[in-house]
């Protein structure tokens, strides 16, 4: 009873001195109270041997969330939110899976080399109830690490990094891929909220798996895509951007957009699909490139249609004859819609793909797809722009299979003997092939295999006949053109000669009039002769 007593005099006494702590507060100047709590810290620190470390959700940035805090909230939610009792569950923004993290006013333990790190989820309410244009002032998020003294070196020099490394992994596994677009100069403004891209969720199905092609030469790709992804640090031991290009050519339909959506799959990398035809200039497209993000795919579509980049250089050399043939005549005013400057030039998309611009951020893969491959200008497809060429082409034997086993589940029939011969001997794209795939059986409600790969075998046999007959067809006309040729090359021939001819018949009368003129002027012809 005695101890009751105390006890229950000690909290009397613990209540009275909060109570008039509070009061005495208020007759305190501030730079004093402000004193008094250092002292009050220093001395809790003289006994205690742990420290603290305070990380805020806003930084310098005021607008943007601190990349650090993003981090640390996605390392917690992987590694230690099994092991909080109050949890947060949300959807977050362009992310593809529920996020379950630390809830505010809790507490963590993690383990790293030996050492127990504590981490607090903290939320602290402003002072006073006002509405602020910046974000955090009205209620302050931030975590708290609490740690022994003698872990100092350890908690900087490892224990964070790897925390930042591992949060940012994380957030890259739960993202949202997305596919985007620009947007015309016209729209750009920050105040609105409208940025130079514009996106949406990336769900393209089409894996490497899927893919109607060789074998061999897909898994030589996989390959250097695997290794383009872990080669950060040899990129920078040798002094260059960590960036690939590639250039996918082939006729249409052969695949070159799926085989985008496959790398872009197997890299888990977003996608920016730049329209050229939207960009005004150089400047703008450096613009875009800045706002781009790393582990992503940079995609320019059938380059050779996309802006006139072949004949810039020829042009220029035709202005400069121009202008020395004619620096005396009057020229006519230059429409400001055609200048170069309103254009984007051979030289800014050299120096948009592997010029100093290019180094901004890293792992990133560009790729220009054509259908005309000779169109291009060599300077832009040489080695150290597009690292590699790929050529997508019709469908043979290979590719079939994959297509057979992705769209009817097939992996052996009687037919594709003959169907092989069929390809070997016919170009039909994998599009093509694929559609005649697809046909869906009226009677039986489902896609009949065998139906399927005997409409197969009718179409590479048109296609057979079609392409013969094409051949006979240019064949003729070549034959036709090289005789119209070679008769017209005669008659030129025929012509010449005869102009030859006739200039020396020309020439030879000429001759002898001037012959008969020597003699009258010398007086040798006779009077009979007039």
């Amino acid at each position: 009873m005695a101890m009751m007593d105390k006890w229950t005099g000690l909290g009397s006494a613990l209540a009275s001195f909060f109570f008039l702590w509070s009061m005495v507060q208020n007759h305190i100047p501030v730079a004093f109270r402000y004193r008094l709590s250092t002292w009050g810290s220093k001395l809790v620190s003289f006994f205690s041997p742990y420290l603290e470390l305070t990380i805020n959700e806003y930084g310098a940035e005021v607008f943007h969330r601190s990349d650090f805090y993003l981090a640390v909230e996605a390392y917690l939610s992987d590694a230690c939110a099994r092991r909080a009792r109050k949890l947060r569950a949300e959807l977050g923004k362009n992310s593809k899976n529920l996020q379950v993290s630390v809830d505010d006013n809790d507490e963590v333990t993690d383990v790293f080399a030996g050492a127990t790190i504590w981490w607090y989820a903290c939320k602290q309410m402003a002072g006073s109830q006002v509405i602020s244009w910046y974000p955090g002032e009205e209620v302050r998020r931030f975590y708290r690490v609490v740690f022994h003294r003698r872990h100092r070196d350890l908690v900087f020099d490892r224990y964070l990094p790897y925390v930042l490394e591992e949060g940012r992994a994380v957030t890259v596994r739960n993202r949202q891929r997305r596919l985007f677009t620009n947007n015309p100069s016209g729209s750009w403004s920050s105040y609105r909220g409208k940025n130079v891209w514009s996106h949406v969720p990336f769900e393209h199905p089409a894996t490497f798996d899927t893919l109607a092609m060789d074998p061999v030469d897909k898994e030589e790709i996989l390959d250097e895509l695997q290794a383009f992804k872990e080669a950060k640090d040899y990129y920078t031991k040798v002094g260059k951007a960590w960036k690939r290009g590639y250039l996918l050519y082939g006729p249409p339909g052969t695949g070159k957009s799926t085989m985008i959506a496959a790398m872009a799959n197997f890299l888990d990398y977003d996608v920016y699909d730049l329209e050229l035809t939207a960009v005004k200039n150089n400047t703008e497209l450096r613009k875009l490139f800045i706002e781009t993000t790393g582990k992503s795919i940079i995609v320019i579509e059938d380059i050779d249609c996309s802006v006139d980049l072949t004949g810039k250089r020829k042009d220029k050399k035709a202005e400069k004859k121009a202008e020395a043939d004619g620096a005396d005549k009057p020229t006519l005013p230059t429409d400001p819609d055609k200048d170069d400057g309103t254009k984007v030039t051979l030289s800014g998309l050299l120096n948009f793909i592997d010029g100093l611009w290019s180094a901004c951020g890293g792992e990133r893969i560009i790729i220009f797809t054509t259908n005309h491959k000779d169109k291009l200008d060599p300077a832009l497809i040489r080695r150290g722009r597009m690292d590699r060429h790929i050529e997508m082409s019709y469908c043979r034997f290979q590719a079939f299979k994959v297509l057979a086993k992705n769209y009817l589940d097939v992996k052996e029939h009687e037919l594709f003997g003959q169907i092989a011969q069929l390809l070997e001997e016919t170009d039909m794209s994998p599009a093509d092939v694929a559609e005649n795939l697809m046909p869906m059986s009226k009677m039986k409600k489902k896609r009949d295999a065998n139906a399927c790969f005997e409409g197969l075998v009718e179409a590479l046999k048109q296609a057979k006949e079609e392409a013969a007959a094409k051949a006979l067809a240019e064949a003729a006309k070549a034959k036709e053109e090289a005789e119209a040729k070679a008769k017209a090359e005669a008659e030129a021939k025929e012509a010449k000669e005869k102009d030859k001819a006739e200039a020396e018949a020309t020439e030879n009368n000429r001759g002898e009039d001037k012959g008969k003129d020597s003699k009258m002027n010398n007086g040798e012809i006779k009077e009979g002769d007039k």
